[in-house]
């Protein structure tokens, strides 16, 4: 009888049985080739994407956009944003670069650029596959509103303002985050100058000064009376290496307003230069 009980007792006293772990899904991911490479182009929904089948979404492409690159920290300050009605909800979409100067940038004529990096200057081309290949993929496959936003920081920020000024029409609004207006003489910056008015633009700076704080106050005395821009002005605040993570919500609240009347409450008051565009 009491070989019967503690056998009992340590049948009560075993541990159950431990649940199997499940794939832990975020999105999805189609490989591409550009420019003679294989890479990920990444697709986050937005949550109640199933759910609401007739319902269609704003797109934001954020470059520099791998699993091991940026994507993880775009999809969760994203959501971060969405869950307080900060910026609206949208289909995120992560182009993964393999080689950032070959791909971001355009060439450049300074010899010490050439020197550190001598593959860099084929964004046009990488534009070209964006524009003809990765949009058209997603406005067939996911149910877009037609709104789409191109999100870049450091050189990703200079092909923002690249395609901005060059092809404004390819995206509806756009945020360069601590671009590299240094590249080329600060080329980038004389481009802009003039009367025409593209879509929205958001820009900052942090602590990077010289050449690319230079170049980037050269842009902002160019942009054109009716262009409508938001600056963040962060070079007491942030380096050139915490400027993405900070700075992302702000850049999606200016580009995706929500209209709700709470956020300055909460603390979430765009603090940037503004005219015209979004609110």
């Amino acid at each position: 009888m009491i070989g019967l009980l503690a056998a009992a007792a340590l049948a009560a006293a075993a541990p159950a049985s431990e649940p199997t772990p499940q794939p832990l899904t975020i999105g999805e991911t189609v490989t591409l080739e550009a420019l003679g490479e294989a890479r990920a182009v990444n697709i986050v929904l937005p949550l109640g994407y199933a759910e609401e089948p007739d319902k269609r979404w704003p797109v934001v492409y954020l470059l520099d956009g791998g699993a091991a690159q940026d994507l993880l920290m775009g999809a969760g300050l994203q959501r971060w944003n969405t869950i307080w009605g900060r910026s609206q909800n949208a289909i995120l979409v992560g182009i993964e670069t393999k080689n950032r100067q070959r791909e971001l940038l355009p060439p450049t004529r300074d010899a010490a650029e050439q020197a550190r990096w001598p593959t860099a200057g084929e964004a046009a081309q990488f534009r070209a596959w964006i524009a003809g290949t990765v949009k058209p993929m997603i406005e067939a496959r996911y149910r877009h509103d037609g709104t789409a936003f191109l999100v870049g920081e450091s050189a990703a920020g200079h092909f923002v303002v690249e395609t901005w000024a060059t092809a404004p029409g390819l995206f509806t609004g756009y945020a360069a985050i601590s671009p590299s207006l240094q590249w080329d003489g600060e080329a980038l910056s004389r481009l802009v100058a003039g009367e025409a008015s593209r879509p929205p633009i958001y820009l900052s700076l942090a602590d990077e000064g010289g050449a690319t704080e230079s170049g980037m106050m050269r842009l902002l005395t160019g942009l054109p009376p009716a262009q409508p821009y938001c600056f963040s002005d962060r070079r007491k605040e942030l380096r050139h290496a915490t400027s993405l993570h900070g700075l992302l919500p702000e850049a999606l609240q200016y580009l995706l307003p929500t209209g709700v009347d709470y956020l300055d409450e909460y603390g979430f008051t765009l603090r940037c230069e503004r005219r015209g565009g979004a609110e």
